[in-house]
């Protein structure tokens, strides 16, 4: 991204994008949802035949034009007067350009460019400086149906953009940044074209005749901060035109409530960045840091589709960031979701939702593994997980193929013969204080194509604090869940014990409704846990916790 500080230090654009659509693997649409856009007054925008021009009338393209034309561009300001504060784009859809964009500024009011003949996208953003110390004003312009089969002339006039007027329900909300975005499709060929801004001041409209049904994504996202959060709310639209204004003003009601509450990883104290942004289409995003021990709120518009909540919890010392990612998330109207990361229960999180990334997979004579070992006590997996030791072993019919040491926890890969055998495959990790074990049988032969390995997961799920202990000498309820390949298939048989003295004894501890009941020992000890599963198929799980979360004084703060 360039940042235009001549014509207007409160705008970002990027330079034009273009992708082929049929090179995608999957492309995700948002779905139209009512434009409610202002009516554009006063002296529209027209394309304009040269004396000398036959053509087609403006906006349609006469099949098989070729050669190139001259393009005259007129920019006149908000006060009608012509500016040279501007910015325009030429992203080329169709033609022998297809795929290419062009940059105009820091030229005269009125330019003119040869072109070659084709479909276009143009977007021109026209700047208005501020009073006094002001910031300045940005009017956006987009056209995204502009056929080119003969000298013409566009006047390109701020008069006919009408404000984008978005704000929160909230009074203690600031505006930060703002996003406009608008993605074209023409015959396999895709532009995008956006304008992003520190200014309250945008106004936005449509030029030219509608594109095709459907060909036309626009969107808009606004950021306010606010004491302890951010105000996330964005509105997507599909269909044959760009923006003309966009005025939104959500009642709490209309809005759902994100709650990220951050855990005091086992490194100490320190502040987690937390990004919250849409799932589809670009978006400036605003990061909001949370103290370790602490809670971020984001308020957010569910309408905007699903949203990516990214969580990166920084170092104190050097090192990479520990990133967790809660991806494609969904909200309803009028909700609260609450997110816990970065605390206990440590251990293997296996997501048996459809379309889940695959984390153990055998394809012919290979066996990959990518276990989250480490994922927090929600399942949230890390990118970067605390660890001071880490093995990943696995025999074949009773004897060892190989053993993986120090790299991340439950991360391996193995060659093996591409008969049917017999596997046991046991992945460790020690943490700074206790470590987590998990130990699984099953048959696999080689395989044509990829195919998961048939492992499970059990999740515990006792009340903590944000320290990650409980309170001693209590009595609680801690929800036991099946992950993986028993969840699918079945439990054939799950028995769970518990221990107090770092796994010296263990009592088993019936799972009776989802759950299992734990007494807790002293101030500043710890409970391990230990599930031991069959499913329907026969694979086995044997998942132990030494030391899976300890405990505090009743007088403790939580």
């Amino acid at each position: 991204m360039n940042v235009d500080s001549k014509n207007s230090p409160s705008s970002v654009s990027s330079l034009p994008s273009v992708t082929s659509v049929t090179a995608r693997t999957a492309t995700r649409r948002s779905v139209l949802r009512g434009l409610g856009v202002a009516t554009a007054a006063g002296t529209a925008a027209v394309c304009l035949p040269a004396a000398t021009a036959h053509a087609a009338p403006a906006g349609r393209l006469t099949r098989g034009a070729t050669g190139t034309y001259a393009l005259t561009l007129v920019h006149l300001g908000r006060d009608g007067a012509p500016t040279t504060d501007y910015r325009t784009l030429l992203t080329a859809l169709s033609g022998p350009d297809a795929g290419s964009g062009r940059e105009l500024k820091e030229s005269p009011s009125t330019v003119t460019v040869q072109v070659p003949a084709g479909r276009y996208l143009l977007d021109s953003t026209l700047s208005t400086k501020p009073v006094g110390e002001g910031i300045w004003g940005n009017d956006w312009l987009v056209q995204p149906r502009l056929d080119v089969d003969r000298d013409m002339t566009l006047v390109l006039d701020a008069r006919v953009a009408r404000p984008v007027d978005i704000r929160p329900p909230v009074a203690d909300a600031r505006f930060e940044q703002a996003g406009a975005f608008a993605e074209v499709t023409y015959e396999g060929v895709t532009g995008f074209v956006n304008l992003m801004t520190r200014s309250l001041d945008l106004r936005t409209a449509h030029l030219g005749p509608a594109a095709e049904r459907g060909a036309v994504r626009t969107w808009v996202d606004s950021y306010w901060s606010r004491p302890g959060g951010v105000c996330a709310l964005g509105y997507a639209f599909q269909g044959e035109r760009a923006l003309t204004g966009l005025v939104r003003h959500p009642a709490p009601g209309d809005l759902a409530t994100l709650v990220v509450r951050a855990g005091v990883p086992a490194s100490g104290g320190g502040t987690a960045l937390v990004e919250f942004s849409p799932s589809v289409g670009s978006s400036p995003a605003l990061g909001l840091p949370v103290p370790s021990g602490g809670t971020g709120t984001f308020l957010l518009t569910p309408e905007r589709g699903n949203w990516d909540l990214v969580y990166s919890a920084q170092p104190e010392s050097e090192g990479p960031a520990n990133n967790y990612f809660v991806l494609g998330q969904s909200f309803t109207p009028g909700s609260t979701t609450v997110h816990t990361v970065d605390t206990p229960v440590f251990g293997p999180a296996l997501d048996s939702s459809h379309g889940a990334r695959p984390v153990a997979q055998r394809t012919g004579d290979s066996l990959d593994l990518a276990v989250p070992l480490l994922a927090d006590g929600e399942g949230h997996a890390p990118s970067s997980p605390l660890f001071t030791a880490s093995t990943v072993t696995l025999h074949r019919n009773g004897t060892l193929v190989a053993t993986r040491r120090g790299e991340k926890p439950g991360h391996a890969s193995f060659t093996v013969p591409a008969g049917r055998a017999a596997y046991r495959l046991t992945a460790s990790a020690t943490r700074p204080r206790g470590s987590v074990t998990a130990a699984w049988t099953f048959t696999s032969a080689a395989t044509a194509t990829a195919t998961d390995l048939p492992l499970s997961a059990v999740r515990f799920g006792p009340d903590l604090a944000l320290d990650g202990t409980a309170p001693a000498h209590t009595t609680s309820r801690v929800a036991v869940t099946v992950e993986g390949a028993a969840r699918r298939s079945g439990v054939r048989s799950l028995a769970v014990s518990v221990s107090t003295d770092r796994g010296a004894t263990w009592t088993q501890a019936a799972v009776t409704g989802g759950r299992i009941t734990v007494t807790t020992p002293g101030p500043g000890k710890a409970v391990s846990l230990r599930a031991e599963l069959t499913d329907a198929h026969g694979s086995t799980l044997t998942q132990t916790h030494v030391d899976a979360y300890v405990t505090r004084s009743a007088t403790g703060a939580r």
